[in-house]
């Protein structure tokens, strides 16, 4: 089987751009997470501050996870300047 590599690295800076459909796949499913976590959390809380609060937490944890991701199947990350 070959090794597909589901994120390319960016042409000018740092990071990664989905390249396959699973890499569509997972930022889409990363973006649906954000969008329904901020949602359950706001009607869960009490206070805006508390919702901000969660929020951020959560989604440090789920932009780790991203990473993570990108890291195990996307190119090796650097900084470049283009091309």
């Amino acid at each position: 089987m070959k090794n597909i590599k589901w994120f390319k690295s960016k042409n000018y800076g740092w990071g990664w751009y989905p390249a396959t459909w699973q890499g569509w796949l997972v930022l889409f499913t990363f973006l649906v997470i954000e969008i329904w976590n901020f949602m359950w959390l706001d009607s869960i809380s009490h206070s805006n501050s508390d919702t901000l609060r969660l929020f951020l937490i959560q989604s440090i944890v789920l932009t780790l996870v991203l990473i993570a991701i990108c890291y195990k199947t996307g190119e090796k990350p650097r900084w470049r300047w283009g091309k």
